[in-house]
């Protein structure tokens, strides 16, 4: 186990600038996640710290010890690529046992590790056959053998499960998951699946243009977003946005109606903001509400979903309990849990609370 520290790290590639001066410190025993869009930077900031990619400015250091110079294969560290990257002509002990070989480990302690590594992975059937012969998930856990028999610092995983299909994911998010609980490695890992983060993870970076937008415990950063790029993506449907004007202690929404603020929110008279609700937190009502019309229903038998568009054409997701009587076309009062709500300033995006 170890701790990782990002100290005002930059990367650019000639004039383009990727990364802009991440602070982060991972504490020892942790299960991070780098989450965000493609494109953010979330990948390259990965491969900084496995030393796969020079450092323009700032330091990487594992416990207190900078590692800026010091090639990838003495760092300590174990990467899990997307494309499990396995020798096709070797068997699954072979490929298990490559690395540990290359650094003339005595055979006793490779045949050991290989051993329990294939015990814990529960893999140990197929340990003679060769890449072609397994599925992906099974290659998936391969390549996690692989990395596990070097009893690495920092586990590293580079979108992992990208390749394999949803139910596979599902199952592989578990194993991982439990792995970093039996093992209690500080462990790294890359997804754009804000599911994945949400589910693994004890502390995530959200990532946007090569900055943190967020960093903190799951639970954290769905309840207390500090802006709306992270409100919007972290959460499953995403938040809905409604544009409005501070007056006094209310909102007045561009499309008609008012929302009465609490203490929770700080916005000047006449500031332009958005009102954020997630889609669990809104339901029909007969009285006065957010006045919009149904362009689509899900009926799922135990839940539904409304996705209804306001006047001033801004898209509403509604999550309900059970089953509907909605239709497409219908005329709705949609009531928010003033409890729930969020707001954000519309020209900076940063949060209003107090």
């Amino acid at each position: 186990m170890a701790n990782l520290t990002l100290n005002a790290v930059h990367k650019s590639y000639g004039p383009v600038k990727v990364i802009h001066g991440i602070d982060m410190e991972i504490e020892s025993g942790d299960f991070c996640v780098f989450v965000g869009p493609s494109g953010c930077g979330k990948s390259t900031l990965l491969r900084m710290i496995a030393g796969l990619e020079d450092i323009t400015a700032g330091e990487v250091a594992i416990d207190s010890n900078v590692v800026n110079h010091i090639p990838a294969a003495q760092r300590g560290l174990a990467m899990v690529f997307q494309s499990y990257a396995l020798y096709p002509h070797m068997s699954v002990r072979q490929n298990m046992s490559f690395g540990l070989e290359n650094l003339r480990m005595p055979r006793e302690e490779i045949t050991q590790r290989v051993a329990e590594a294939a015990r814990m992975l529960q893999i140990e059937p197929l340990m003679e056959r060769k890449p072609g012969q397994l599925s992906g998930g099974q290659r998936q856990r391969i390549a996690i053998g692989r990395a596990v028999v070097r009893e690495p610092k920092i586990f590293l995983f580079d979108e992992p499960l990208s390749n394999l299909d949803a139910e596979l994911r599902v199952a592989m998010r578990a194993e991982i998951a439990d792995l970093h609980r039996r093992l209690g490695n500080t462990m790294i890992y890359v997804t754009h699946d804000q599911v994945e983060a949400m589910t693994m993870a004890d502390k995530i970076a959200v990532l946007r243009d090569g900055v943190v937008e967020q960093f903190g415990k799951p639970l954290d950063l769905f309840n207390t977003p500090d802006n709306r790029f992270v409100a919007g993506f972290i959460g499953s449907p995403a938040m809905n946005f409604i544009k409005g004007t501070a007056k006094g202690n209310a909102v007045q929404f561009d499309n008609g109606g008012t929302q009465m603020l609490d203490n929770r929110f700080s916005a000047e008279d006449g500031q332009t903001v958005e009102l954020g609700i997630r889609a669990g937190d809104l339901h029909v009502t007969d009285g006065d509400g957010i006045h919009a019309t149904v362009e689509g229903v899900e009926q799922l038998g135990a839940e539904s979903y409304l996705y209804c568009r306001t006047s001033t054409d801004e898209p509403i997701t509604l999550h309900e309990r059970g089953q509907t009587n909605a239709n497409r076309g219908d005329k709705v009062n949609l009531e928010l849990d003033a409890a729930a709500m969020h707001l954000f300033d519309l020209e900076t995006g940063r949060s209003c609370r107090t």
